[in-house]
């Protein structure tokens, strides 16, 4: 039984390879736009680690002078009007601080969203553009194919 599962699998598998090679297709079009999705993925991924590492900066930074300030704010002499003095100014950096970082984050984002709508406008335009190319060419292929049985008909 086994053997003949065989048999026709490699029957239906010759009868495909036959059916597929009388229906040739170019390949090119396929490979264009695989290759234009590759530079898209690989610019837009460069774009999200680019963010990401200035993302990462932005915290850094604002970690370590939110340290700084913090360590300011113990060096008190144990007045307590000095610690609520440096108590106030530790709130008063913090908060300006925040301020920065969060436009600070905000442009990375906004940076990486404009970068990220040119790639698709320019990927988009491309992909069209190889997307009519190919359906022109397929137009002529099978133009000239339905013209071949008809010159043999003769």
């Amino acid at each position: 039984m086994q053997h003949l599962y065989y048999l026709v699998q490699s029957d239906f598998t010759k009868m495909f390879q036959d059916m597929m090679g009388a229906f040739p297709v170019d390949m090119a079009p396929f490979d264009a736009a695989f290759k234009t999705s590759s530079a898209v993925n690989e610019k837009l991924t460069r774009a999200a680690l680019d963010a990401a590492e200035k993302s990462v900066e932005v915290s850094t930074k604002w970690t370590k002078d939110t340290l700084a300030a913090a360590g300011e704010m113990t060096t008190s002499d144990g007045d307590v009007a000095d610690y609520t003095k440096a108590m106030s100014g530790f709130a008063s950096v913090q908060a300006e601080m925040a301020a920065e970082n969060v436009a600070a984050f905000a442009e990375i984002a906004r940076k990486l969203q404009m970068d990220s709508l040119e790639l698709f406008l320019s990927a988009g335009k491309d992909m069209g553009a190889e997307a009519s190319a190919a359906m022109k060419k397929a137009g002529e292929d099978l133009g000239q194919a339905a013209k071949k049985p008809k010159a043999n008909a003769k």
